[in-house]
């Protein structure tokens, strides 16, 4: 009868025009707020050894930075250029890196932002940070050496005087380099224990070590004709068979330099890895007080050492080295080698175990493992271990690879591959911590849900949140995860830890994870295994294909791709712990174990059909389930039955892809007579809800979703065959008076007596029911008016179509707004005040579009690449999900990204709920224990590098170069800064240099006014002439340049610093400063008068001498 009398409604309704939409484009910033995961672009490591944080460069200009506990961040460049250099400035809070446009750029990681940025004129060919300081090494294509400056307090690059280049260097070493006057800088390392120095490598060959501060070469290597011997020692029975052995004594030809490393802890040993395969280890001589020799070095400084004896080898990429400190002089290590091994191999990383004599009279390969990549492989990077037992390396090891895995082994992972027996198991890495898994198992579905803060749910909010915390353990990374950095966000009490948006994700092996995603730092609240506990069910660990969630009960509901569907209590209610598992023939009832946290409720087995469609009715009573074979069902959740289910709605079986519950028209008139193959009666069977049926084949129908009868005659379909994609019904801009959707979902969420009334019928109205029936008659008129001035948005790949309610019903398939468009795969709508405002689209192509509802008008368009940087992949409409208030979520390979629509949104609260990237109070204990560090060992040579104490214990530190010069860091960076304001070589006429000479500066107090009184008498005619020679010096600068500093008398030092205890000595001696300067401005002006006269009078004399001259004749002169 209801259906009869609303189609009765549409044939009589009036038609309306189509509202202009309220949305604009000044409403809409599409941006990304929260990102997780590794971008499959990534390409280049970079680590933070104090505060524990690792980057990751990108491909395509994004920067990826990991902390601890869930912490990410994502940095993008304007530029979408991949990047070839990225270090850390050490404990300071920003990153450097170098794109392919040779641009440096300075990161802040407070901020997540560019904090300032350089464009270098020339290709940049090799980078290097200066450790514990702000200053870079900058090697380009010129064979330039360079030196910039962060200054963090301007956030500013600062380009140096300091300019070596390879004429220069030759001079100064007294003989030519034919071979680098062209060869680019391919490399740049500080000494390991020489803090002073650097070793400066060209692609040519050749490369040298420099001392910066008092410009000399200490030691020069590699050139075209060094006869070198190959000397691995033959006669250790554990040198690998795979490594040749040539005796023979070979030429060295022009050899071009790929990769290069120190081999030793205090630098002097180098392994130079080349172009055609080889690795040389060079001797360099250098002792600790920066001597050595100048020159090529002799044949038994140099071994070769060859990783195949095949003709054409993969050129050396990567070489990196992790010492033995156990072992005695230094001289035992493990090499990290990616290429160098023959042309078509199987891709591996090698793992050399070297030794030698402590003169390196003979080299022996110990061993030899080769770990196996988990893809191409991109980068690596070894971090140190501190405070690690056990006598093998202490080094801990990061390996990118393809796309974006990143894989880490620690000190006892790398012992125990590369001891490996065949008796040992196959030791696997550790894999990077996903927050949110994309794969292994694969995500196949998601869901996005704001919770309302509105009755019931607030209570619900909170039980999520106690859920929330006794979950943690399960999500927590491995004890052996070394990435720890990073501040979360605090809460200012741990009242406000209150969920208020939850994200759901169903994955390929049948489980489901929820998050809390209240806040850009995600929480994990739970995981639904596959399996259920006490009762075996076949088809349960299918591939999760559907998720919806009640707000109003905290149920979960779980389709997959055999047709089971599964009911969650997400809140663990302790009332009913039974589980019901409903087929088409029989009911089962399985008792659970006792236990807090989630429990299944229910499981419905209608149909071995995939699940296309789930959707709870707004009160969370009834459930609607649509299958891929056309066939719906409606399931009463609270009494876990079958309410109906109906054969398939289109003559095709077409899958249900859409279902959509709208209204809630209450009935007076008498009781519903249950429908056949319905189960128990509900409470809700005095509610009738419009069900919106969407087929695959674009063909729409309308159910009573209480008896399940039709209200449209016949199933609406469009002249022409297209494929759906997704259906909306929205809200006219007309207005209900009294009835608001709100109020009646938080009144019958609230009232639980509301429902019951209705099966009282009309024997308990008593005298009032005939007034109780018309006060009915006018609200269900109300609510019909309402629902018939409604829209039905068809989204097809290659249209949108908008339809009014009544033409639905009525099978009138003329549209009131069409667009046309090309391959559209994903739409969602967003509201703002609770009305439908908005449509996104996404195209296969990448094309994002955002139009108003409900004119459809295109008011934005923007794609996946200059947002994410990201091209669109197969299945990736079927995990992407949004929330009404417009928040989106996509999802490709291991990334996961959120986005938000509206300008004036922040619902996630940013920046102020976002992590912190830089730990203060860490930064500040690694200054402490510096200074403690440098303080103990400034009469000491230290051989382990200026921060290798640094937090040993708190969270570990990177070697980094020892400088024995200074006492704390603020004095080695005024040291270096001294160094580097000034050219290196002396006779440098650069116009870089010329700009940055200094400007002396006076004040008032260096004048001096009166004239020094003569000599007395008592002085020697010897030392008047010396004073007078030393003035004419002065002035033609024929004298001596290096002027000691002025003595400072004792009368200067009591006036600098006797007054600093006293405040009223120290204003009586600033009133008196100020006269003595008052009274030297006074004989100043007096005497620039005088000058002033004295030049006028010079200068008419001038002119009088002149007048006289020229009356004169030449002869006379």
């Amino acid at each position: 009868m209801f259906a009869k009398r609303l189609l009765q409604k549409a044939i009589l309704h009036s038609q309306h025009a189509v509202l202009r939409g309220s949305l604009t484009p000044e409403d809409l910033d599409l941006r990304v707020t929260v990102h997780y995961g590794i971008p499959s672009t990534a390409s280049i490591l970079a680590f933070d050894s104090i505060q524990r944080l690792l980057a990751i460069g990108t491909l395509d200009g994004r920067i990826k930075v990991i902390g601890g506990g869930g912490i990410e961040g994502l940095l993008m460049s304007p530029n979408q250029l991949p990047y070839k250099y990225l270090e850390f400035l050490q404990n300071e809070g920003y990153l450097a890196s170098i794109s392919n446009g040779n641009e440096i750029q300075v990161w802040n990681l407070d901020s997540r932002s560019i904090a300032c940025c350089l464009q270098w004129e020339s290709n940049i060919t090799a980078f290097s940070i200066v450790s514990g300081s702000h200053f870079m090494y900058v090697g380009d294509e010129n064979g330039l050496l360079s030196v910039i400056k962060f200054d963090a307090e301007d956030e500013k690059l600062l380009q140096l005087p300091y300019l070596v280049s390879a004429t220069s260097i030759s001079d100064v070493a007294g003989f030519p380099f034919p071979d680098v006057q062209t060869s680019p800088v391919i490399g740049v390392l500080q000494h390991s224990s020489i803090g002073n120095s650097v070793l400066i490598a060209y692609a040519s060959g050749l490369f040298l070590l420099w001392d910066v501060s008092r410009g000399q070469v200490l030691f020069v290597g590699g050139g075209k004709d060094l006869q070198m011997n190959d000397r691995l020692d033959e006669s250790s029975s554990e040198v690998d068979d795979n490594l040749p052995i040539d005796a023979l004594e070979n030429s060295l030809a022009e050899k071009e330099i790929s990769a290069l490393c120190w081999a030793s802890s205090n630098g002097s040993i180098l392994a130079v890895g080349y172009i055609d395969g080889d690795i040389l280890f060079w001797k360099t001589l250098i002792t600790a007080s920066g001597s050595g020799q100048q020159g090529s070095p002799s044949s038994k400084n140099v071994v070769r050492l060859q990783l195949s004896s095949s003709e054409k080898r993969l050129p050396v990429i990567v070489l990196h080295w992790s010492g033995n400190g156990r072992a005695p002089n230094d001289c035992e290590g493990r090499l990290f080698i990616y290429g160098g091994d023959e042309i078509g191999s199987e891709e591996v990383l090698t793992v050399l175990t070297i030794e030698w004599s402590p003169g390196m009279e003979v080299l022996r390969c110990a061993g030899r493992t080769e770990i196996k990549l988990h893809g191409s492989f991109a980068d690596m990077i070894l971090l140190p271990s501190p405070g690690a037992a056990g006598n093998g390396p202490k080094e801990e090891l990061f390996v990118l690879t393809n796309p974006g895995k990143l894989h880490f082994y620690d000190a006892s992972m790398l012992s125990s591959i590369i001891d490996k027996t065949d008796s040992k198991p196959l030791i696997s890495p550790l894999e990077f911590p996903a927050m949110i898994p994309t794969s292994e198992p694969s995500m196949t579905t998601s869901k996005l849900i704001k919770l309302p803060n509105w009755g019931s749910s607030t209570k619900i909010s909170s039980e999520l949140a106690l859920m929330k915390l006794s979950s943690t353990a399960i999500q927590a990374p491995s004890a052996k995860w070394p990435l720890t950095g990073g501040v979360p966000y605090q809460l200012p009490t741990m009242k406000d830890d209150k969920v208020e948006r939850v994200y759901l994700a169903g994955y390929q092996d049948g489980s489901v994870r929820v998050w809390d995603a209240t806040h850009p730092l995600f929480s994990f609240i739970c995981h639904l295994d596959a399996e259920l506990e006490g009762i075996k069910v076949a088809g349960s660990s299918a591939p999760i294909l559907k998720l919806d969630f009640c707000c109003a009960t905290t149920s979960l509901a779980v389709g997959n791709e055999c047709g089971l569907v599964r009911i969650y209590d997400l809140k663990g209610s302790a009332d009913d712990k039974n589980l019901y598992f409903i087929t088409e023939s029989r009911r089962e009832v399985h008792s659970l174990p006792q236990g807090k946290g989630p429990h299944c409720r229910a499981v419905f087995s209608l149909l071995n059909s995939p699940i296309q469609a789930l959707q709870f009715s707004k009160g969370g009573v009834k459930l609607g389930v649509g299958y891929g074979n056309g066939r719906i069902a409606v399931l009463d959740v609270s009494s876990s039955s079958v309410l109906f289910f109906t054969e398939g709605i289109s003559n095709s079986s077409s899958p249900i892809i859409t279902m959509i519950w709208k209204g809630n028209f209450a009935v007076t008139h008498g009781p519903i007579r249950s429908p056949k193959h319905s189960g128990a009666k509900s409470a809700d069977d005095c509610a009738e809800e419009p069900l919106f049926i969407l087929t695959k084949d674009a063909k729409i129908n309308v159910f009573d979703g209480t008896a399940g009868n039709m209200i449209s005659p016949r199933p609406w379909h469009l002249k022409k065959e297209s494929v759906a994609i997704s259906m909306y019904v929205i809200e006219s801009g007309i207005s209900v008076s009294g009835s608001p959707d709100e109020k009646d979902n938080e009144e019958s969420s609230q009232n639980p007596t509301t429902k019951s009334e209705c099966n009282l019928g009309s024997g308990s109205a008593g005298s009032n029911l005939h007034e109780s029936q018309h006060d009915s008659s006018a609200e269900e008129t109300r609510h019909a008016e309402k629902f018939l001035d409604s829209y039905v948005l068809l989204c097809c790949e290659d249209s949108l179509r908008l339809y009014s309610v009544k033409s639905i019903i009525q099978g009138n398939n003329k549209p009131t707004r069409k667009v046309k468009q090309s391959k559209c795969c994903w739409t969602t709508t967003f509201k703002i005040k609770e009305r439908d405002v908005g449509l996104v689209l996404l195209f296969q192509s990448g094309v994002i579009e955002i139009r108003s509802l409900p004119d459809l008008e295109l008011l934005k368009a923007s794609s996946l690449q200059s947002i994410l940087m990201w091209n669109f992949k197969a299945n990736m409409d079927k995990i992407s999900s949004s929330s009404e208030q417009g928040q989106i979520v996509l999802a490709n390979g291991g990334e996961v990204a959120f986005l938000s629509l509206l300008s004036k949104e922040n619902e996630f609260s940013i920046p102020d709920s976002l992590p912190s990237l830089h730990d203060e109070v860490v930064a500040a204990a690694a200054d402490a224990a510096f200074s403690v560090s440098s303080y103990q060992k400034n009469n000491q040579l230290p051989s382990t590098g200026i921060l290798s104490s640094i937090v040993k214990g708190f969270k570990g530190g990177k070697k980094t170069p020892t400088v024995n010069f200074c006492t704390s860091r603020e004095s080695y960076c005024a040291h270096l800064e001294e160094i580097f304001l000034k050219p290196p070589f002396p006779d440098s006429s650069s116009s870089a240099l010329k700009n940055t000479e200094e400007v002396e500066e006076l004040t008032i107090d260096d004048i001096e006014i009166d004239e020094k009184p003569p000599p007395p008498a008592s002085t020697s005619s010897k030392d008047v002439k010396e004073e007078r020679r030393t003035d004419r010096q002065r002035l033609f600068g024929d004298g001596d340049d290096d002027w000691k500093p002025k003595t400072r008398t004792t009368e200067e030092i009591l006036a600098t610093y006797k007054f600093s205890g006293d405040a009223s000595m120290a204003a009586a001696h600033a009133r008196n400063k100020l006269l003595e300067r008052q009274e030297k401005l006074e004989k100043l002006s007096k005497r620039t008068e005088d000058l002033r006269n004295g030049a006028e009078d010079f200068a008419s004399l001038a002119n009088e001498l002149v007048k006289t001259m020229e009356k004169r004749k030449w002869w006379h002169i």
